[in-house]
């Protein structure tokens, strides 16, 4: 715990065998006090590894429900254990838990609701060799959707998030979508709902065993960041109602 603030990790898993382990043993348990991994009907032995690694709380889907479907079982959980600070960690290595102090203190001493992991600040994302042409789309898309939501962040696509119990309890994340753009959905309703968002500099790690997704999953995930902003945009100034702010 930090301030008797009861802290929980999430792992959001999917064909993650190779790379748990070493994700797991970097956690600071120190501070942390229950890890919550969730398998997403991976075809590997994830499951078998994170009961090696000892990990107390392990759901297993029945059927590939989807990168958003995978977290919203880690959050209904989290929130079930009642914790207080949620730390949402891919379990693939791509960004290393040796931040999980720095970030999750910023919440409990009251300083944000939200902290995410950026790959932009300090020049992290090309240094851990991020393709070019994600770059240049992260770029471009965060720049659209500071202009649309009024926010000043360095990017909008980190998988590394860290949250409060009341910013999860602030947004309707259940009725968001089960595929990639739910990161995205769920933090444009973060944005609408006022919780303050940090971000800290985050080094990231591209290599075979790291999940990513391809170019046409990527092109569909655009879309759908453009969707998210220009609905937020609209609903914002009352110029239509979206489901996804409605609620808020």
């Amino acid at each position: 715990m930090i301030n008797n603030k009861k802290v929980v990790v999430v792992l959001p898993a999917y064909n993650a065998a190779l790379t748990l382990q070493q994700t797991y043993t970097e956690i600071p348990f120190d501070i942390v006090d229950d890890v919550i991994l969730t398998d997403d009907h991976s075809t590997d032995n994830t499951v078998e590894v994170g009961k090696s690694l000892g990990i107390q709380h392990i759901i297993v889907h029945e059927k590939n429900r989807g990168y958003g479907g995978n977290q919203k079982s880690c959050y209904n959980k989290a929130l079930e254990l009642d914790a207080d600070i949620v730390i949402m960690l891919h379990p693939d290595y791509q960004y290393t838990p040796k931040l999980i102090p720095s970030m999750v203190y910023l919440i409990a001493n009251d300083v944000y609701d939200v902290v995410l992991g950026s790959r932009i600040l300090n020049k992290g994302a090309r240094k851990g060799g991020m393709p070019l042409y994600k770059y240049i789309a992260n770029r471009i898309l965060t720049l659209f959707q500071n202009i649309l939501m009024g926010q000043k962040l360095s990017e909008y696509h980190t998988g590394y998030r860290v949250f409060s119990k009341k910013a999860l309890l602030s947004i309707p994340y259940q009725d968001n979508s089960e595929d990639f753009v739910f990161d995205n959905q769920m933090l444009g309703q973060l944005c609408y709902a006022n919780m303050q968002i940090g971000e800290v500099s985050c080094p990231t790690k591209y290599f075979p065993e790291a999940s990513s997704i391809n170019f046409s999953r990527s092109v569909t995930y655009g879309l759908g960041v453009l969707g998210v902003s220009i609905k937020y945009f609209l609903h914002k100034n009352r110029l239509i109602k979206s489901k996804l702010f409605n609620s808020i």
